[in-house]
């Protein structure tokens, strides 16, 4: 039997529309959160960030860092009664030196303290029981914060080192001091230039992005960052501890700005006191300690009463009736 041969041609017509889709929405973390910051800066698997970033922030971009070794950034005190320290990224880089790096988002009291405590204990607890100074290796403390810390300067990353007063005479560079301010960057994405200013805007401007810019595609460390950060990339678990942590410093943010509110109106209730002593005083001469006192716990309303009235007072009498009538 003859083998039969069939040929199908298949032809599409020439104005068959083609769907293009959009590339996916990205989501990215945000890198001002602890979690966030050590999730890109701290991986083992992907030293090479941390290795741009310090470069970039500490040797002006310069390639001086070639590898490091993160290590745990939980210093416990080897001494009783000294703090505990915190830190979010602990490294060992090229000279033997450590880098400690903060990510700082809520101006809470005696920062800078805290900063100098961090960066001369983690100095100090290098040495062994019995070990010489000469032990010691020289340490950097980076800190990135989400407020001004210093008013005096438009520069968004400084660089102190232990000098004399007027001579500026430097003296040995064991310890040295790097600020990151984020709210003094502010520059447009299409603004941004070199590997400093790159890295500041993505810690600043990474949530929100929706893509990874095409101006970081010749970085390899900062593609890698940006995928590191795609929530996408991440488990429940990890998701879980993310959202936690971002309540978390909602919250904080909310209190300090709670507590500076009330702080102003308490500064106003205490002008407002002050002002109302001056004016009685001219009204009805000196005024007793405690009658003082009673103006003093007067609430805001009453005070503004009091405030109202007093000029209609020919004696300490006058106030004195006043007082005894609003606490009726």
């Amino acid at each position: 039997m003859a083998g039969i041969s069939v040929s199908i041609s298949l032809v599409l017509p020439q104005d068959l529309p083609i769907t293009i889709y959009p590339l996916p929405i990205m989501n990215f973390i945000n890198p001002k959160t602890d979690f966030g910051f050590k999730k890109i800066f701290a991986s083992p698997q992907h030293k090479e960030v941390l290795i741009s970033f310090l470069n970039a922030m500490l040797y002006n971009a310069e390639p001086t860092i070639q590898d490091l070794e993160i290590i745990d950034p939980y210093a416990a005190p080897a001494i009783t009664g000294l703090k505990d320290t915190y830190l979010d990224v602990k490294a060992k880089i090229t000279g033997n030196t450590t880098v400690i790096i903060e990510m700082q988002v809520i101006n809470v009291e005696a920062f800078t303290k805290r900063v100098i405590y961090n960066a001369a204990k983690t100095y100090a607890t290098q040495l062994k029981p019995r070990e010489g100074y000469s032990k010691l290796n020289p340490l950097i403390a980076l800190t990135i914060t989400d407020f001004v810390l210093f008013e005096n300067t438009d520069k968004f990353l400084t660089h102190f080192v232990f000098k004399e007063v007027e001579e500026n005479i430097e003296y040995y560079r064991e310890i040295e001091l790097f600020f990151l301010e984020l709210p003094k960057f502010n520059k447009r994405l299409e603004e941004v230039e070199g590997l400093i200013q790159s890295w500041t805007y993505f810690i600043k401007n990474a949530p929100e992005l929706e893509e990874i810019p095409e101006k970081f595609a010749s970085v390899p460390e900062m593609q890698t960052a940006f995928n590191i950060a795609n929530r996408s990339s991440l488990n429940l678990e990890e998701l879980q501890a993310l959202e936690k942590r971002e309540m978390f410093f909602e919250d904080q943010r909310g209190a300090v700005i709670k507590g500076m509110q009330e702080g102003r109106q308490e500064g106003k209730i205490e002008g407002q006191i002050e002002l109302i002593m001056r004016l009685l005083a001219r009204r009805t001469g000196e005024i007793s300690p405690e009658i003082q006192t009673r103006i003093q716990k007067l609430s805001a309303e009453k005070l503004e009463s009091l405030g109202e009235i007093l000029l209609d007072f020919t004696s300490q009498q006058d106030l004195i009736a006043w007082l005894e009538s609003v606490s009726a």
